[in-house]
């Protein structure tokens, strides 16, 4: 597929910056094909804002990056109706989200209400201040951030919440070899300073429409909702995965097959993105979790009891 060339562009442009991240790079793309939303949780230090900065970069796109903090304001997000004395009449002043990739960084130090004021723009695309509707322009990207091992002073995000986000990624510790290479390419300027726009925002705008070409099969299509069917029934499991889960594997799994250069969905796709799309998506049972085993992990056993349709029943 033509625009796989594209994908490839700014994934190898990326990877001038990011040094063994190329699984979380398709990810990250993936999410963005599909003007989902991403949520990055680990410790810090790992290089979330480089990646979030390149990502906008390769693209010539606009990036904002917020600090979220308990005494952050909605309004410090999505903009504010100021009095512009000299000309007597109230102007608006557009806040940080109007952007292409906005860079949540710490979302759960900030309030719920502060949270919330994501909410419309994540699902929406559009901001509504005093009974005003903005549109974002596309593509519009949310990047989150959280730090797992803190509780102190944060505000965990609601379910409702969890949901909006397209997929949840952990990007992990780099090998030492990975971590040498960090080190030989920080003796200097920092790579991201250098780093050039190598396709256009119409680009991968243009890429985000193309998606809708891939075809999936009915047979893919039952395996994704049978996989989300056990998510709902299994012991373990508090709460399953919603409708939006279905859907946002669906066109995960589209996206990923164009990243790849294919016009059709493998059940290859959907067993891949699974974990990320589905493990934030659903509670397992108070029992369960002090077992202390992680959601992606249990997810990847329950693709296991998954019957996998045949490939030569959807080529």
């Amino acid at each position: 597929m033509p625009h796989s060339e594209l994908l490839k562009d700014i994934k190898e442009n990326m990877k001038r910056v990011m040094v063994g991240k190329a699984e979380v790079i398709d990810l990250l793309m993936v999410s963005m094909l599909c003007s989902g939303h991403v949520l990055l949780e680990d410790v810090p230090g790992l290089g979330k804002t480089v990646m979030a900065k390149s990502l906008a970069k390769s693209i010539d796109g606009a990036f904002r990056r917020i600090q979220f903090t308990p005494d952050l304001l909605p309004s410090d997000v999505t903009g504010i109706n100021f009095y512009n004395q000299k000309e007597g009449d109230f102007h608006f002043r557009k806040g940080p989200v109007f952007c292409q990739i906005l860079l949540a960084d710490e979302i759960n130090r900030a309030t719920p209400r502060t949270q919330s004021s994501l909410l419309e723009a994540m699902e929406e695309h559009q901001v509504t201040i005093d009974g005003v509707t903005y549109p974002l322009e596309a593509p519009f990207m949310v990047i989150a951030t959280q730090n797992p091992i803190e509780s102190q002073g944060t505000f965990p995000l609601p379910e409702a919440q969890l949901d909006r986000f397209f997929m949840k990624i952990s990007m992990g510790y780099p090998e030492m070899s990975e971590e040498i290479e960090i080190l030989n390419r920080l003796m200097g300027t920092h790579p991201v300073d250098g780093l050039r726009a190598v396709r256009t925002v119409a680009d991968l705008v243009e890429a985000q429409e193309a998606i809708k070409k891939v075809t999936i099969s009915q047979d893919v299509l039952a395996y994704i909702v049978a996989i989300v069917q056990k998510t709902r029934n299994h012991p373990h499991i508090a709460i399953g995965a919603s409708p939006r889960g279905s859907i946002a594997l669906m066109k995960g799994s589209k996206a990923l097959a164009m990243l790849k250069g294919r016009d059709y969905v493998k059940p290859d796709d959907v067993k891949m993105l699974a974990p990320y799309v589905l493990s934030h998506r659903m509670t397992l049972d108070g029992a369960y979790v002090l077992s202390g085993e992680e959601s992606g992990e249990f997810m990847e056993r329950l693709l296991m009891d998954v019957a996998v349709p045949l490939e030569n029943s959807i080529a």
